[in-house]
């Protein structure tokens, strides 16, 4: 999609710090993060909230954005330590940008307070 953030930045239009690229996802760090490390972690396929628009067609992309996750979380040396994934779909989740994507933090005891 031409004028998705999330697209312009994994296709490098839009400068990030990168984490980790594979041939379906596309991992960044958030540049506002919520906790010490927070990684957001993309499809590289258009796929336009979350949830709502996973089908049969794109379903192997959310194998793919957790296997993702596992990497990422080794290569920071967060996975011993507990790691956190969230998913934000629609408005009242807060979604802010429309194209499906998951946050992986670790890092930090996160508390009990949400989830």
């Amino acid at each position: 999609m031409d004028d998705c953030i999330f697209c312009k930045i994994a296709k490098g239009q839009i400068p990030c710090t990168k984490v980790y690229e594979d041939e379906y996802t596309f991992a960044f760090k958030d540049i506002n993060p919520q906790a010490k490390q927070h990684i957001l972690i993309i499809p590289k396929e258009h796929i336009l909230t979350g949830l709502n628009d996973v089908n049969d067609d794109n379903s192997y992309i959310i194998g793919k954005l957790f296997y993702a996750a596992k990497i990422v979380s080794e290569m920071l040396g967060i996975d011993k330590s507990g790691v956190r994934i969230i998913n934000n779909t629609g408005k009242d989740a807060h979604q802010s940008v429309q194209h499906f994507h998951i946050h992986v933090l670790g890092g930090e005891d996160m508390g009990e307070g949400l989830v």
